[in-house]
C-alpha cells in the first residue's frame, strides 16, 4: 500500500527511520520522525510520541501464540475461529500468570 492509499484512509504510516535518514519532499509524518531522530540522537522520542512501543509488545504476543498453539487455526467457521483463538489467549494468560513470581513489600 503506497502512502498516498494510507492517507485517502487516514492512517499514519508507524514505520521507524533509518540511521542517518535524509528528509524527503513528501511524507510528513516520515520528515517529523526524522526530525525528532536528529533532535535525540535516536529513535526514543518518535517512540514514545506514536505508541510504537505497544506495536511491538503486540507482536511479541502474537509470535508467543503462534510459537506455543500454532500459526494456524483448526476451525473454519469464523465463530469457531474467534472461540478459539479467545481460548489460546486465555490458556496463554494462566501460563504466563502461573510463571509469574508472587511480590509482597516489605516495609
Amino acid at each position: 500500500m503506497s502512502h498516498d492509499e494510507l492517507r485517502g484512509k487516514k492512517l499514519k504510516v508507524l514505520i521507524p527511520p533509518r540511521s542517518e535518514p535524509v528528509i524527503g519532499r513528501q511524507y510528513a509524518e516520515r520528515n517529523q520522525a526524522v526530525a525528532n531522530q536528529r533532535v535525540t540522537g535516536d529513535n526514543t522520542r518518535w517512540t514514545s510520541i506514536t505508541g510504537y512501543h505497544r506495536r511491538s509488545i503486540a507482536a511479541t504476543a502474537r509470535y508467543r501464540v503462534k510459537q506455543l498453539f500454532g500459526g494456524h487455526l483448526s476451525l473454519r467457521d469464523y465463530d469457531g475461529q474467534v472461540a478459539e483463538a479467545l481460548a489460546m489467549i486465555c490458556a496463554l494468560n494462566k501460563m504466563t500468570l502461573a510463571g509469574m513470581p508472587e511480590s509482597v513489600r516489605l516495609a
